[in-house]
């Protein structure tokens, strides 16, 4: 599940005649950065509200299958929305406003996945490798891999779910946080650390760090 139907106002006057993830970064829509993070999936379904003509036409140039808001639903309720196109039982989910250097997000997150004792496994960097953030921390790795909310690493974007997860939720429009905090309930909400950089590209000033730190040999 891609998530590109936010209307993305951090990005000021960038996002006036074109939506977030069309926004260019290295000569490449920031959409296709996010595309290199799951390259082994093959089923891919993006979601669609905020000038989507140039957006959907992108897509599915790339077999990329799309579903349309009316509204904006956030991420869980654009999730639970494209549910029947997903057709899965277990699925990735990957934010459209961020550039990696380093392995390909999918794969660490494929080798640390086990389904018998994790409903979802979040993806995220110490901060000693992120760029371009402008918030807090938003977890820390607890010694078994459980998750906790802290502020010592920054989720990535990028994460393994189990769609059951969303079921008894009666918003139609909620956030896929309104997941997370269910399963610290269960204790079944894990993360996995990304061993390379990553750069936040929800502000204008982060697509000249996301160059750098991509042209940097190091």
């Amino acid at each position: 599940m891609i998530f590109c139907a936010g209307r993305g106002t951090r990005m000021k006057t960038l996002t006036a005649d074109r939506p977030k993830p069309m926004i260019e970064v290295a000569g490449r829509p920031l959409v296709d950065h996010a595309l290199d993070q799951i390259g082994g999936v093959e089923h891919r379904v993006a979601n669609l509200h905020y000038l989507p003509d140039a957006l959907e036409k992108h897509l599915n140039t790339a077999g990329i299958e799309t579903v349309f808001e009316d509204t904006l639903l956030e991420t869980g309720g654009g999730l639970r929305n494209a549910l029947p196109q997903l057709r899965a039982d277990v699925v990735f989910t990957v934010n459209t406003d961020a550039v990696w250097k380093g392995p390909m997000a999918s794969d660490i997150l494929s080798e640390a996945w086990d389904p018998e004792k994790m409903d979802a496994l979040l993806l995220t960097v110490p901060f000693d490798r992120v760029h371009g953030h402008l918030g807090q921390g938003d977890f820390d790795i607890l010694p078994d891999g459980r998750l906790a909310r802290g502020h010592g690493s920054v989720y990535t974007g990028v994460q393994i779910l189990k769609t059951d997860t969303l079921n008894g939720i009666d918003e139609t429009c909620f956030s896929l946080n309104l997941v997370w905090e269910r399963l610290f309930e269960t204790n079944r909400i894990f993360g996995a650390e990304y061993p390379g950089h990553w750069c936040d590209v929800g502000h204008p000033e982060g697509i000249e760090i996301a160059e750098r730190l991509l042209k940097d040999a190091h």
